[in-house]
Parts: C-alpha cells; structure tokens; sequence
C-alpha cells in the first residue's frame, strides 16, 4: 500500500522534485543518529539539524529537560522537514528514556565529550549502531548522560580554546563518521521498507492538500477492491 501511494502522490511533485527525493533517499541512514541534550540556542538547535540533513542522518533524537528546542528558520533552511524528529520532554528524566529508546533500537550510546576513557575521533570504530549524544552550550552533556553512555569521543584540539561550540562540534563530528561510514562495508543504507515511507513523508511536506489526496487515493482503492477489481 505504501509504494502504491507513493506513486500516486509523487505524480502531484514536480520531475526534479522526484529525481532529487530518488538520488537523496539512497544516501539516507539510520546506522548513525544524533541525540541532542538541552540545547536551548535556536542558532546551534537549527545549525545541528542542518548538518544531519547535509549528512544524510535520517533521525534526531531531542532531549528537552529544561529548555525547548527552538529552531531559527534561517539557519536550518528547512532541514526539520525532511528529518524524523523525535522529542522526548514528558517524563522526569528525559535523558535516560531517550538512551532507553536508543539501546532498544540497538544503538551503542556514544558521548561527544572529553573524557578519561574516550578515543579520537579519527580513531573511532564504527563497529556497530551508534548514537552521537551532543550536550547543551555552557555544561555539555549532563551526568546521566555520561555514566550511561557505552564510549567517549573527542575532536583532536590544538589551541587554547577547550570545546567547539556544539554546532560546530556537530558537523565535524558527522562530517568523519560518515565519510568512514560511506566507504566501509557497513550495512549502513536503509531498508527499502523505510525509503518508502521516507519519501511518502518528503512527498507530504510538498504536495498540497496532500491529506486530501491521500484520502481520495485510499477511497479509490477501497471501491476498487470492494469490486473486485
């Protein structure tokens, strides 16, 4: 069903919004997300989604514990769109739920941050699902956040200064991973079950009326089978 609504909807797009959802969609993974801890910037919170999109990084996975995400639309030239964002900001503590759905998922939970156990990040294996935890501006990533994480890694640093900023950190952070990524053997693409229902999603965001189309789709196809047809 899926597919069969993804062509009828795709015949309201555009054929070089088609081409370009078809070459992206093979780029997309879900091998490597991102989970980002109360970030309360509306610049750093855009600029980290515009680099997940830039990087072909399917899933955001935000932590809410005491400041919304707020996105600048300037920074993040609609990146949110064509992400799967997933909040967590209901439970009293929102850290650990996220890393509990994370290692439910079969992600190993890696913490961005300098630490006595951490590696390098050139020097980090890939050896497995992995959710980056990025932490908010001024105290980076929380206790809770460290003692559960799995691994530490750090960006190699040559000045005075001891941290990016966490946009920056972000970027250069999946900039190494995914071009590892990319030319290993990893099973890092996406099933052909999630590009479907990925590309039905970025059809949504462009369609108009899509809801409405879709309904029509789905009343057709029930009268049809209803017919036997």
């Amino acid at each position: 069903m899926s597919k069969a609504l993804l062509s009828y909807l795709s015949g309201f797009v555009s054929e070089h919004k088609r081409e370009l959802f078809d070459r992206l969609i093979h780029n997309r993974t879900r091998y490597l997300t991102v989970a980002v801890e109360n970030v309360f910037q509306p610049h750093n919170a855009s600029a980290v989604l515009r680099s997940c999109d830039c990087f072909g990084i399917q899933d955001v996975h935000i932590i809410e514990n005491n400041n919304p995400y707020t996105l600048n639309p300037g920074v993040s030239l609609g990146a949110s769109k064509w992400l799967n964002l997933h909040r967590y900001h209901q439970k009293e503590h929102n850290t650990l739920d996220c890393i509990r759905v994370l290692r439910r998922k079969g992600y190993q939970i890696v913490a961005t941050t300098p630490h006595t156990n951490d590696s390098l990040l050139p020097e980090f294996e890939l050896n497995q699902p992995t959710a980056l935890l990025f932490g908010t501006e001024m105290q980076g990533l929380s206790p809770i956040a460290l003692e559960e994480a799995d691994a530490y890694i750090k960006i190699p640093m040559y000045g005075f200064t001891e941290s990016f900023n966490i946009s920056v950190s972000a970027a250069l952070t999946l900039y190494e991973l995914t071009q590892k990524l990319r030319t290993s053997e990893l099973p890092w693409q996406l099933s052909e079950k999630a590009k479907t229902e990925i590309q039905l999603s970025w059809v949504r965001q462009v369609v108009k009326s899509a809801g409405l189309i879709e309904k029509d789709f789905l009343k057709k196809k029930e009268t049809k089978n209803a017919s036997g047809e």
